[in-house]
């Protein structure tokens, strides 16, 4: 995001339309700008708006410590995950299943989940068949927004627009290539506007019974 401490018309001019950019807390807009920035539709924010809480909502990125389950269809995967992760350096927590014996999604989404909403991880990968049903169950705990992705740019925005902290895979939707490539992609996404973390302080209104 661009950042400037004045505006003029022509920097107004200059900016593409619909983008935001930002404004130091005593930065200034010439009366002209102003009318440009509004016809471009293009948003001002003040880098002292975006308050403690809401930054506190932002995910971790890059992530360095990650929850990791699966239930019995996703075991060979988060095995695969697991070990491509760690030989990059980050520290896995697998939280099972570990074999083929059947379990129910339920209870993995929720370990994970509860992983990440103590600060335990700076994130989660959950895996079973389909990926939409420990989406499902992880959005039921507290502080989690749990996205199920089934390529790169749905991980890239669930992460840099919706501030996913935790991803949901289907192990039968995916190759290990592609499971690698969305997981790596995911883990790496910035959220930086301003914009969408504010969103997610609305989330957290939602979750909490506020509106």
């Amino acid at each position: 995001m661009k950042r400037f401490e004045i505006i003029t018309e022509a920097d107004a001019r200059m900016l593409d339309v619909g983008t935001t950019v930002m404004l130091t807390p005593h930065g200034h807009i010439t009366p002209l700008a102003q009318d440009t920035l509004r016809s471009r539709r293009i948003t001002v924010v003040r880098d002292d708006q975006l308050n403690a809480v809401e930054a506190a909502l932002k995910p971790v990125a890059p992530v360095r410590v990650v929850a990791i389950g699966s239930d019995h269809t996703g075991v060979s995967l988060k095995q695969l995950l697991a070990a491509r992760l760690r030989s990059a350096g980050v520290t896995v927590q697998d939280l099972g299943t570990h074999d083929q014996t059947p379990v129910d999604y339920p209870d993995i989404a929720a370990a994970v989940g509860r992983a990440v909403a103590a600060g335990e991880a700076e994130a989660g990968v959950v895996i079973d068949g389909g990926g939409l049903g420990s989406s499902i169950a992880a959005n039921k705990i507290d502080g989690i927004r749990a996205a199920m992705c089934t390529n790169e740019t749905t991980a890239r925005y669930s992460r840099e627009h919706n501030g996913a902290n935790v991803l949901c895979l289907g192990a039968s939707l995916l190759t290990p290539d592609q499971a690698i490539a969305i997981v790596e992609v995911w883990m790496r996404t910035v959220m930086r506007e301003p914009r969408y973390i504010r969103r997610l302080a609305k989330i957290q209104a939602l979750e909490r019974g506020r509106r």
